[in-house]
């Protein structure tokens, strides 16, 4: 690795933090008068809150690493160039239904056409064995999946944090190490900054809400990274890396179709909100999501220094053992309170 190289990539945390957060202070009064989100069924507020934190953590997230990527030690601007040109348009799309919710095929069919560009950009083969018409609709569907669970979970103050700040630190340290090429590693550096800017303003009880217009392009993001990751010979780290997100929401979906109902329509359904019906706080939720996600980042390491099938057979093996715990005890309901007079074990 060159040596101005880690120096510039760490210096992205940094710049995009301040931008993120600097935009908020900047922003606020303005999504605190247009933009309040109002509780739903979906929701686990209960009085009006601003939306749209995610224009200052996308904004930040495109300049920060739009003006590092031009140090000649980067490369890959024009991939740059497709992944941030698709963060903006899906930014863009989520605003617009932020403010006037729009129907659910024509963002299918926006996300789709996002996702399908980056996919047919993409450099490298991840399943080699299959053709390629093939490999790249698995994609493409993998890539629309991820971008509508990250828009899904982010229904819980600091829950995007929780997932997103251990994910992309996790790469940023892959990256240094020389298991992640510069490009992503700087993506995945200017995001975690874009992020931890704004965690601030989202602790429980939040004072500002992501939106549609952060959750969908952070989602688009993570999952070009992750592909990276993958395409770098981590594809056991890639699948870890996100697991908490991948099992809840895939689970959930699974269980609602099974039931008739309406995937696509708000709902209180996945397990990291049942786990607040069922007596855990807020911070007591994400606090066990953030614990499981520095777990899971470690066994995607694991995978990455000791490259062999017992070792990465092991890891996948825990990070599914622990992300089932983890789900079963959201899921698991409270115990009955004992009646007033009997004995207490």
């Amino acid at each position: 690795m060159p040596s101005a190289l880690p120096t510039i990539l760490l210096l992205a945390v940094p710049f995009a933090a301040a931008l993120s957060a600097g935009l908020i202070l900047r922003l606020r009064p303005l999504l605190q008068r247009y933009a309040l989100a109002r509780p739903n069924a979906r929701s686990s507020h209960t009085v009006p809150t601003p939306q749209g934190g995610g224009i200052a953590v996308v904004t930040a997230f495109v300049t920060i690493s739009g003006l590092l990527i031009a140090a000649p030690e980067i490369g890959g601007r024009p991939d740059w160039i497709w992944l941030a040109g698709g963060a903006l348009a899906l930014a863009l799309l989520g605003a617009v239904d932020d403010i006037r919710p729009l129907p659910a095929a024509l963002r299918l069919a926006v996300q789709a056409l996002v996702v399908g560009l980056l996919v047919w950009h993409v450099d490298g083969r991840l399943l080699p064995g299959l053709p390629l018409w093939l490999e790249r609709g698995l994609a493409l569907l993998a890539g629309l999946w991820f971008v509508n669970l990250t828009n899904f979970m982010d229904g819980l103050d600091w829950m995007t944090v929780a997932e997103i700040v251990p994910v992309a630190g996790a790469l940023l340290l892959f990256g240094l190490a020389g298991r992640l090429p510069p490009l992503p590693t700087l993506v995945a550096a200017s995001l975690l900054g874009a992020v931890l800017g704004f965690a601030p303003f989202n602790r429980p009880v939040a004072k500002l809400f992501l939106g549609d217009v952060g959750s969908l392009p952070i989602g688009l993001v993570t999952a070009w990274l992750l592909c990276q990751l993958a395409l770098a010979g981590g594809l056991a780290a890639a699948l870890l890396l996100p697991l908490v997100y991948l099992a809840d929401a895939s689970l959930t979906l699974s269980a609602r179709a099974a039931r008739g109902e309406r995937v696509w329509e708000a709902h209180r359904g996945h397990h990291y909100q049942r786990a607040t019906v069922n007596g855990l706080s807020v911070p007591g939720v994400v606090g066990r999501v953030f614990a499981a996600n520095l777990a899971l980042a470690a066994l995607a390491a694991a995978t990455l220094l000791w490259p062999s099938w017992p070792v990465t057979l092991a890891a996948l093996a825990a990070g599914l053992a622990l992300v089932a715990a983890l789900l079963r005890r959201f899921a698991r309901a409270p115990a009955p309170a004992p009646a007033e007079g009997a004995a207490q074990p």
